[in-house]
C-alpha cells in the first residue's frame, strides 16, 4: 500500500472542493479529490493507495462527499492520529476504513506499508506502530462496503412493519 501523506487539520474542502458538491458519483468525485490542495493525488492515485493524515484529519463540514471521493479514487483507507468525528462516521458509512494511529506522523510520504488489522499494528519500514482496534460493528460495517449495504444484509431483522390499517 502506497502512502499519500498530509498533515493536520485537513478539511473536508480540501479533500474535495466545495464547488463539486453536486456531483454524487464517487468515480467522478474522485477526479477532483485534494484538486488545489494536492493535485499529483488525483492525477496519480492508485486502487489500494492509504490517505495518512495527522491531528484532526476531516474537520470541517460534514459532507459524504469527502469520503466518497476518496472511495472513488480507490482509497480503502485513511489512517490519521486522529479525526473529526462526523468524518470518522461519514467515512465508516461509506465503506471507507479509519484508522487511528498515535504515531502516524512517522509514516513517510510514497512509502509502502502493511496495515495489520489482526495484530493492530502498521508495518511502516522497520517499524511496527500500533493502531486503536477498529470495533467490529464499524469493521462489519467497511466490509458490507457501507452502511446501506450492511443494512441491506440484514435481511433476517425486519427493517419496519406493516401493521397499519
Amino acid at each position: 500500500m502506497r502512502v499519500w501523506k498530509f498533515g493536520d487539520n485537513i478539511d473536508t474542502d480540501a479533500i474535495i472542493p466545495g464547488r463539486f458538491l453536486t456531483i454524487y458519483d464517487p468515480a467522478e468525485l474522485a477526479r477532483h479529490a485534494f484538486e488545489g490542495t494536492r493535485d499529483e493525488f488525483r492525477l496519480n492515485v492508485q486502487k489500494g493507495d492509504v490517505v495518512v493524515g495527522g491531528r484532526n484529519f476531516g474537520c470541517g463540514s460534514s459532507r459524504e462527499h469527502a469520503p466518497l471521493s476518496l472511495k472513488g479514487a480507490g482509497v480503502e483507507v485513511v489512517i490519521a492520529r486522529s479525526f473529526a468525528r462526523i468524518f470518522y462516521r461519514n467515512a465508516v458509512n461509506t465503506g471507507l476504513l479509519p484508522i487511528v494511529c498515535d504515531q502516524a506522523d512517522l509514516i513517510a510520504d510514497g512509502s509502502e506499508i502493511v496495515i495489520d488489522l489482526t495484530n493492530q499494528v502498521i508495518i511502516a519500514g522497520k517499524g511496527r506502530l500500533p493502531i486503536e482496534p477498529v470495533p467490529g460493528f464499524l469493521n462489519a460495517i467497511v466490509e458490507k462496503g457501507g452502511l446501506v449495504e450492511y443494512a441491506r444484509s440484514l435481511t433476517e431483522v425486519p427493517l419496519c412493519t406493516e401493521s397499519r390499517r
